[in-house]
C-alpha cells in the first residue's frame, strides 16, 4: 500500500498547486509576468562588461540575452580581446578572419583567442554562432540591429522610418545546435552601436562574459523536464545514474514527465459547445483523443513520430503516470530515487519497443529488476486518481501545473538550483552544473575528483573518481620503460666493467710493487726489465 503520509504530501502539494494555478487562470497579465520573471531571473545569472575602454564600462554590466545553445562556464569567465566581423557570419569562410575591425598591420587574420562580435539578421543565431565557433572564437556577441519599444527613450534607430521592434528575439536552438560549445549573448542595438564604433576606430576592446555559480547551495537541487518517448534524453537517463548515487544526499533530483492538457485542445468531452455542433469534427476528435489521451480527455500525449509505431499518445501518458508514482514511492523522500533510476533504464532497454512498450508482464518485470513493487505501483496510481474516469489525477494533473508556473517552452529542459541550464541534455552538462551548484567547502568528493576532468566527466564518475587524462599523465608507456631500463641496464653495466678492471689494474699494481721488494730478482733478462717480471723462464718455469 502507498505510505498515508506520501499521499498526504501529494495531496497538500496537488490542492497548493490547484489553487495558485486557479488564480494565474484568471488572470493572463499574471501569468505572462510570471513567465518574463523566470525569463529575466534566468539571465540574471550571467554578466556582460567591457573592462577596456574605461569609458565603455558600465557599472554592474550590460544588459543582455543569453542563448539557449552553448555551454557556459558556470562559475567562471571569458576575457578576451574582441573583434567586430563585420558582418552576419551567416557563411563559412576562413577568408573572414581577414577582414574586421579593429584592422591589422601587417593584415592578419584574427589571433586567438578572441570573442567575435556579428551582426543580427539573414540567418538563425545558432549558424552565426556555429560559424564563428568554426574561425576559432571562444564567445560570441550578437550585436542587436533593431531598436526595442521599450528602449526608445535611448536607442537611436539607424533609418528614421524604422519602427521599433516590439518583442526582443528568443536566442534559441533551431534543433541543430547540439554541436555549439562556445557561449553567446545578445547585445541590444543602443550598447552595440557604441563599442562598434570604437572597434572601426581600429581600437582596441577587451570583453568579458561572466556566469555567476547557479544560486550556490549546500545541497543542491536538479531537475528534468521530459517526455517518455524522447530518444534525446534515453541516453542521460542511463548514464548519470552512477553521478545521481555519487552525489547521494549532497544532491536533490527531481523529474518531471511532461504531458498536455486535453481539456484545452478540445479532446475532454462537453468543454467546447462549439465542437459538439460539429458531428464530424467531433467524430474526428473523439477518434484521436482517445488513442492520445487519458481520463477521459484530460491528460494527452503526442504518439511518436514514426508513421509505422504502435504506440499511441494514452500509452505514453500511463508510461508517464507510472514513471511519476515510482518516483514519489522511492525517490521522493530521499531526492536520490536509484530505484527509479533502475526502472527507466531497464524499461528503456527492455520494453522501449513497439512490442513491449504497454506490455505489462515487460513492465512488471523491469519493476522486478529495480526492486520497485509493482502493487504499490498500481495502488499510487489508482489512489491520485487513475487513467480511465473523468476525473483529475493529482500527479499528472501536478505536472501539468507546474511547467505552467515554471515556464518551460523548450523540451527537454534541466534546471539546477531553478535556474535553467544552456546547451544540450547530455552527461557533462548536467554534471558540470550541479557540481558548480555548490557553495565553496560543500562540493561532495565526486565533484572535486571529476569535476576538473573536461570532456572526460562520464568516464571519471564511472571510474569511481579517477580522472582518465591524469592517469595517462602519469603512467609510462611500454615501450618508454623498455628503452630506459635497457638504456640503464647498458649503463649500469659499463661502469660496473669500468670499475671491475680498474680494480684489477690497482690489484696488478699492489703485486708488483711487493715482489719487487721481497722476493730475489734473479732470472730477470735484465736490471731493468720490471716489465716482464711475471713472465716464466722457458727453461725451470719458474718465476724470474
Amino acid at each position: 500500500m502507498i505510505s498515508p503520509k506520501i499521499l498526504y504530501g501529494l495531496y497538500f502539494v496537488a490542492f497548493f498547486s490547484s489553487s495558485v494555478m486557479a488564480n494565474i487562470r484568471d488572470d493572463r497579465d499574471y501569468t505572462n509576468l510570471l513567465i518574463d520573471s523566470v525569463w529575466n531571473a534566468s539571465n540574471s545569472n550571467s554578466k556582460l562588461q567591457i573592462h577596456i575602454p574605461k569609458n565603455l564600462t558600465v557599472q554592474g554590466g550590460y544588459e543582455h540575452r543569453d542563448a539557449l545553445f552553448g555551454t557556459p562556464e558556470y562559475g567562471g569567465s571569458i576575457q578576451q580581446k574582441l573583434y567586430y566581423a563585420d558582418s552576419t557570419m551567416c557563411d563559412y569562410s576562413n577568408d573572414a578572419t581577414m577582414g574586421g575591425y579593429p584592422e591589422r598591420n601587417p593584415k592578419g587574420p584574427w589571433k586567438p583567442p578572441y570573442i567575435l562580435m556579428v551582426e543580427r539578421g539573414e540567418c538563425s543565431f545558432v549558424q552565426k554562432v556555429r560559424n564563428a565557433q568554426k574561425v576559432g572564437a571562444a564567445g560570441v556577441i550578437i550585436a542587436d540591429d533593431r531598436c526595442k519599444c521599450f528602449h526608445a527613450d535611448k536607442c537611436t534607430p539607424d533609418n528614421e522610418d524604422e519602427e521599433c521592434e516590439a518583442r526582443e528575439p528568443l536566442m534559441a536552438d533551431d534543433g541543430s545546435g547540439a554541436d555549439i560549445t562556445i557561449p553567446s549573448f545578445l547585445m541590444f542595438k543602443q550598447d552595440a552601436d557604441p563599442v562598434k564604433a570604437e572597434l572601426k576606430k581600429n581600437h582596441m576592446v577587451r570583453l568579458e562574459m561572466a556566469w555567476a555559480r547557479l544560486n550556490p547551495h549546500q545541497r543542491v537541487e536538479y531537475e528534468l523536464w521530459d517526455v517518455v518517448d524522447d530518444p534525446r534524453t534515453r541516453a542521460f537517463a542511463e548514464e548519470f545514474k552512477p553521478a545521481a548515487l555519487a552525489l547521494a544526499e549532497h544532491a536533490r533530483f527531481t523529474p518531471h514527465l511532461v504531458v498536455f492538457d486535453g481539456i484545452s485542445t478540445g479532446c475532454h468531452p462537453g468543454e467546447y459547445d462549439e465542437i459538439q455542433e460539429d458531428d464530424m469534427m467531433e467524430e474526428v476528435m473523439e477518434e484521436v483523443c482517445t488513442d492520445m489521451c487519458t481520463n477521459q480527455g484530460r491528460y494527452c500525449a503526442a504518439p511518436p513520430d514514426a508513421e509505422d509505431s504502435q504506440i499511441t499518445g494514452r500509452d505514453i501518458v500511463r508510461e508517464s503516470l507510472r514513471r511519476e508514482c515510482i518516483w514519489y514511492l522511492y525517490g521522493h523522500d530521499n531526492g536520490i530515487g536509484e530505484e527509479w533510476w533502475n526502472y527507466v533504464a531497464t524499461f528503456n532497454e527492455r520494453c522501449n519497443n513497439d512490442n513491449y512498450f504497454n506490455n505489462l508482464d515487460c513492465i512488471q518485470d523491469a519493476m522486478k529488476v529495480a526492486n520497485v513493487n509493482p502493487d504499490e505501483v498500481t495502488d499510487c496510481e489508482q489512489q491520485t486518481g487513475g487513467y480511465e474516469e473523468d476525473k483529475e489525477n493529482l500527479l499528472l494533473q501536478l505536472q501539468m501545473d507546474l511547467i505552467k508556473i515554471s515556464g518551460v517552452i523548450i523540451l527537454p529542459a534541466a534546471f539546477v538550483n531553478k535556474e535553467e541550464l544552456r546547451g544540450g541534455i547530455d552527461f557533462a552538462t548536467v554534471f558540470v552544473a550541479v557540481c558548480a551548484g555548490f557553495t565553496t567547502g560543500a562540493e561532495p568528493e565526486i565533484c572535486t575528483q571529476c569535476g576538473s576532468c573536461v570532456s572526460e566527466e562520464l568516464e571519471c564518475v564511472n571510474s569511481g573518481g579517477r580522472c582518465p587524462s591524469l592517469k595517462i599523465e602519469k603512467a609510462v608507456s611500454s615501450h618508454v620503460f623498455v628503452l630506459t631500463l635497457a638504456v640503464t641496464v647498458v649503463l649500469l653495466g659499463s661502469v660496473g666493467f669500468f670499475l671491475y678492471f680498474r680494480s684489477q689494474q690497482q690489484m696488478k699494481n699492489q703485486v708488483r710493487g711487493m715482489v719487487a721488494e721481497y722476493m730475489p730478482v734473479g732470472g730477470m733478462k735484465s736490471q731493468g726489465d720490471t716489465n716482464n717480471l711475471f713472465e716464466y723462464d722457458d727453461n725451470d718455469n719458474q718465476i724470474s
